[in-house]
């Protein structure tokens, strides 16, 4: 516990990072594919001398320099603010751990900038050759960095061999590292194809519409039949305590774990293959009917799909935010034993309460719950602490805190084990007796 918490009261920390992150990967995978598209499309316009088709590409490039530019960088920068406030810990040791890594992806991703910026505006001031360079080389930056990326991502929920080497190549190159790559790419594709659906659904001429919005939906096809087979070889690789914990774990808010991770997973396996259906049988087969609001309906649904996979992904990592390394409220697995031994408010540094009296001991309790249980908690908003204790008594709580204890209770393996002496744990339990009551009865 050596950095302060910063706890987000109603919303709470986590939904900061996701919904800033969720909006940073959707256009990050789409600057990424969007790279191959424009760089393909040109080199294919050059082959068959096709200047219209160019026109598009051209114009194309412009709504892409706009969006992945300005829209990715502002989203990358409160990506990294908002997990070095909300979980600094997790930040260090990804850049401690991945500091070459990173010194390389922040190396690819400016040249992946500058060639981005060059891609657009020397249209009319260098040859197609030398154009069409830049815009492989764009695309290649970009699919670097995302290689660079995946791998960090991946090791949060599969650190593999790591964890008894602690070697970077081992953490990098971690099981889930080549299928997370394969879906990634796949992925890239597609969001290419609906964000180019929305250009090609406003270009002026109905004989040039008509055949960029078959050509758009094209970028589709490939993701919707080969999606399932590289999700089964994604899934195979994770972590089998992990799925046996969602099968059996029970998520604080009363409802089934493996329920709501397959809603979850239901929702986004139903939308892609309605994004997938409706993208073949409307700009594929009827693009002269598909419209520019359709498109954006389009658009509107992969972001949906991108949410909630990416959640899908979170809850599979859950109780850790590495994976058998560090827990997702900051504490390290391998330092469980000493929390309990010499108590946790002595061990942080940034506590206002350093040991549990009877006099300070709801205030005590309450530097526990914030050191414990605000990542995941909120007092009275998102996964609040006040419903889920709604009505109990002070036993009734000090038996829940008794389960928290137990690996093979019934949260085990989806929330991380409550740590520290009895006296704090009887510290905690009175700081929710007051959580659990409505204000006049307190």
């Amino acid at each position: 516990m050596n950095y302060p918490i910063w706890e987000v009261p109603v919303l709470g920390g986590g939904w900061v990072i996701g919904l800033i992150a969720i909006v940073h990967i959707y256009v990050s995978h789409f600057a990424i594919g969007t790279g191959f598209f424009l760089a393909y499309t040109e080199w294919k316009c050059y082959q068959r001398a096709d200047s219209r088709t160019l026109a598009y590409v051209r114009h194309h490039s412009r709504f892409f320099v706009l969006i992945s530019l300005v829209t990715g960088a502002l989203t990358g920068v409160g990506i990294w603010f908002a997990i070095g406030l909300v979980h600094p810990a997790a930040t260090s040791a990804l850049i401690h751990q991945f500091v070459f890594v990173w010194a390389i992806e922040w190396v690819v991703f400016a040249v992946e900038i500058v060639a981005a910026l060059i891609y657009y505006a020397s249209w009319d001031r260098l040859s197609a050759r030398q154009h069409l360079r830049v815009g492989w080389i764009y695309a290649v930056s970009a699919f670097a960095s995302m290689i660079a990326i995946n791998g960090i991502l991946t090791f949060m929920l599969t650190p593999g061999r790591w964890l008894e080497t602690r070697r970077l190549w081992d953490a990098f190159f971690n099981p889930t590292n080549w299928p997370s790559l394969a879906l990634r790419f796949l992925v890239t594709l597609s969001i290419a194809g609906l964000f180019a659906l929305v250009t090609a659904a406003r270009w002026p001429e109905e004989a040039d519409r008509v055949r960029l919005l078959r050509y758009a939906a094209k970028w589709l096809l490939p993701a919707f039949f080969l999606l399932p087979f590289l999700l089964l070889w994604y899934l195979s690789q994770v972590p089998q305590t992990a799925l046996e914990a969602l099968q059996s774990g029970i998520a604080t808010i009363g409802v089934g774990t493996l329920a709501i991770l397959t809603r979850v997973v239901m929702v986004s396996i139903v939308i892609s293959a309605t994004v997938g259906i409706f993208a073949y049988l409307g700009p594929y087969l009827n693009p002269r009917h598909f419209s520019f609001p359709m498109a954006m309906v389009f658009l509107f649904l992969g972001l949906v799909v991108t949410g909630t996979t990416e959640w899908s992904r979170e809850m599979l990592r859950k109780p850790y935010v590495i994976y058998g390394y560090m827990y997702s409220n900051r504490l390290l697995a391998s330092q469980e034993a000493n929390y309990n031994q010499q108590g946790m408010l002595a061990q942080a540094k940034w506590s206002n309460v350093r040991e549990v009296t009877l006099e300070n001991q709801v205030a005590a309790g309450g530097e526990l719950f914030r050191l414990q249980c605000s990542s995941c908690h909120t007092r009275r908003g998102y996964r609040s602490m006040q419903k889920v204790l709604k009505g109990r008594d002070i036993d009734s709580i000090r038996h829940f805190l008794n389960s928290l204890r137990d690996a093979a209770g019934p949260y085990g393996g989806i929330m991380p084990p409550l740590v520290g002496t009895a006296a704090e744990q009887e510290a905690l339990a009175h700081y929710l007796l007051t959580l659990s009551r409505p204000a006049q009865e307190r």
